[in-house]
């Protein structure tokens, strides 16, 4: 078999001295040859063995020699080439059940395969029992094929796999350990909640970058389809016809609207993940350079940007905005106190609800009201809400930090903020600031002052 038995067509044909037999005698070998060329040029390794004893191969494509390295010859000689070349750790799984063949009529095996260099490919490999019309086994057949490339990523995506479990447990005892420290110190507790108010941000962050994947991949199957229809392989009506249907597809136009929409969301969200833990370090501080004159509804208006996935499918937003001037604030802070009320109140509703926001001035003082139609709040509870690690919501759903969080926050700028609430009949939580919150800090600061003076 193999290259030992090859022949040319054109050295076969000449000889048939009967005219008539000789067009039949050509077309079997030129249907001979156009098979074994067919054979030996597959992807997979085709051989045949005896259905008995040690599987002694009988026939193997040509191929063997480009995949393994063996010419056919080389391996029908040996009676015992294939077992004697398996892996000897793959050896046991296949001797264990290769009598299943004669039950089963097929078997698939992974293994490794020691080639002529003496390396090892991983062969995928079907036997398949073929047997006479009288049910006697008559031989095996079998296709081999190369399956090392995947064997080996599939050993990287363990490797990655295992790193990335490591990586998580060791962020999880990392996270712990910092949320236990964080409780002994004065402002520990508020630190604690980074892990919880990092989680919006991260989610919406995630959700757009897998609509970014889902974009990318239109726009590749666009530069494929591109690229194909370049080479001029369809008529040029067909191509078009094809750009066309490509085109309305994929929506190009709302895509690269939506890509840039995305990009400066997730930006957004990533910056504020930055403020949220520079703010833990900012805290208790007063008079930082990064004080500025904020437009309040806009800080309103991009919260409600970022939360719209906690929000949108069951909070229906009604605006209820006054006339505010710009308030001296450290806006990132007080839009994380936004997004914890939006959020919280989003939570409140079972099913469907309504959360309106209403702003208002009130000499040297705005306000900003936050009320839903949730379940509301029990009176007991009303005292302890903005206390750390208290919560309501059940375990794992919260860390109870949120409004503690919130709490120092528009106490860091001189307001107050106060919750009236009842079951049934929603919540609201209100909002006081002054529009400059330096004169009122150090008002307070005086009178302290004084009163440790006296």
């Amino acid at each position: 078999m193999g290259h030992c038995d090859v022949f040319e067509v054109s050295q076969v044909c000449p000889l048939p001295a009967a005219k008539e037999e000789a067009p039949d005698f050509c077309a079997l070998i030129k249907a001979n040859a156009r098979y074994r060329h067919i054979i030996g040029n597959t992807p997979a390794i085709i051989y045949s063995s005896v259905p008995s004893g040690d599987f002694r191969l009988t026939f193997v494509s040509e191929n063997a020699s480009r995949v393994l390295g063996y010419e056919p010859c080389e391996m029908l000689d040996d009676p015992n080439f294939w077992f004697n070349h398996i892996h000897p750790d793959d050896t046991a799984q296949i001797f264990s059940s290769l009598a299943m063949l004669f039950v089963e009529d097929q078997k698939i095996y992974e293994y490794r395969f020691r080639t002529s260099n003496g390396s090892y490919l991983w062969m995928h490999d079907t036997l398949r029992l073929i047997r006479d019309p009288d049910g006697t086994p008559q031989e095996v057949i079998g296709l081999m094929t190369d399956i090392t490339g995947r064997k080996e990523m599939e050993d990287t995506l363990q490797r990655q796999a295992e790193e990335q479990r490591k990586l998580i447990e060791q962020l999880k005892m990392a996270q712990a350990q910092l949320m236990q420290s964080e409780k002994l110190a004065s402002i520990g507790q508020l630190a604690a909640g980074v892990a919880h108010e990092i989680n919006n941000p991260i989610g919406f962050v995630s959700a757009n970058l897998n609509t970014l994947g889902n974009y990318v991949a239109t726009l590749l199957e666009g530069i494929q389809l591109h690229q194909c229809l370049q080479g001029g392989a369809l008529p040029a009506a067909m191509a078009q016809e094809q750009l066309r249907s490509f085109e309305a597809r994929a929506d190009l136009a709302f895509l690269s609207e939506d890509v840039t929409e995305l990009l400066a969301e997730s930006n957004e969200g990533l910056q504020r993940v930055r403020n949220i833990v520079q703010s833990l370090k900012d805290f208790s501080r007063i008079g930082e350079s990064n004080w500025q004159m904020t437009d309040l509804h806009r800080g309103l208006d991009s919260t409600l940007n970022i939360a719209n996935n906690e929000l949108k499918y069951k909070v229906s937003i009604v605006k209820q905005y006054g006339e505010l001037p710009l308030v001296k604030c450290l806006a990132s802070e007080l839009n994380q106190v936004f997004m914890n009320l939006l959020v919280n109140a989003a939570q409140a509703i079972s099913e469907r609800g309504t959360v309106t926001i209403c702003t208002a001035r009130a000499g040297d003082k705005v306000s900003v009201s936050i009320s839903d139609t949730g379940h509301g709040i029990a009176p007991e509870n009303l005292n302890r809400i903005f206390e750390p690690f208290f919560t309501t919501k059940p375990v794992g759903s919260g860390t109870g930090l949120g409004l503690s969080l919130s709490y120092g926050i528009v106490k860091k700028h001189g307001g107050d903020i106060r919750v009236s609430s009842a079951p049934g009949c929603g919540t609201t939580f209100t909002i006081e600031l002054p529009i400059d919150p330096a004169s009122v800090l150090a008002q307070s600061s005086a009178t302290e002052t004084s009163g440790e003076a006296s």
